[in-house]
């Protein structure tokens, strides 16, 4: 085994172990062709089959408040007409939600018909690609967290997705600059050594 092959995997494996994910984002964020080429990397995803049952959506700009005004409309019907000061405050801080990062990709769970390859199998692989994404975007020194909730199933929520009837939100990553206030390491603490059952 030659050194470079050994570095490169002690950067794998270190990428790994220190990824966290980062609330407090700033403005900065990758652009599209950044987010391309970080793409076409994760299609190595195992993937029985080679069905492909994903895809993404990136939300920039103005593609964010029509989001926010979807889950606010989902949850108040029409906002303009609330009168009640709470119900007000709520629905702003709903709408506001996805303002907190400037890029949200949402990971898309596109569902396929093959009799060898179930539903569950292909979620794993659209997971595989989000997750994927989170630590290729972090090994860039992106800010990244996953986030998922309601939201997720909400219709207007899918429509501002242009989602069709076979596919499924499985969340957001929201991506940004890491904002030096959060820049604290990773502090969870566990031992893999619970994790794992030996057969012999």
């Amino acid at each position: 085994m030659n050194e470079p092959h050994v570095d490169a995997a002690e950067q794998i494996v270190t990428t790994i172990a220190t990824r966290r994910s980062y609330l407090t984002l700033t403005d900065d964020a990758p652009s599209d062709a950044a987010i391309a080429e970080l793409v076409q990397a994760c299609t190595s995803v195992a993937d029985h089959k080679a069905l492909r049952p994903w895809r993404i959506v990136t939300l920039r700009g103005e593609a964010r408040e029509r989001f926010g005004a979807a889950v606010a409309r989902h949850q108040y019907g029409d906002v303009a007409s609330l009168t009640k000061p709470d119900e007000i405050k709520d629905a702003a801080k709903l709408a506001a939600k996805p303002l907190r990062a400037p890029l949200l990709i949402g990971i898309v769970h596109r569902a396929a018909r093959h009799p060898s390859v179930p539903e569950w199998e292909q979620i794993a692989t659209a997971a595989g690609v989000g997750h994927l994404l989170s630590l290729a975007l972090f090994a860039q020194g992106w800010g990244v967290v996953w986030r998922t909730g309601p939201f997720v199933n909400m219709p207007g929520v899918a429509e501002v997705h242009g989602l069709n009837s076979n596919e499924r939100l499985l969340g957001w990553l929201y991506v940004g600059g890491i904002d030096p206030s959060d820049a604290k390491p990773r502090n969870r603490k566990i031992d893999a050594t619970q994790l794992i059952t030996r057969l012999t």
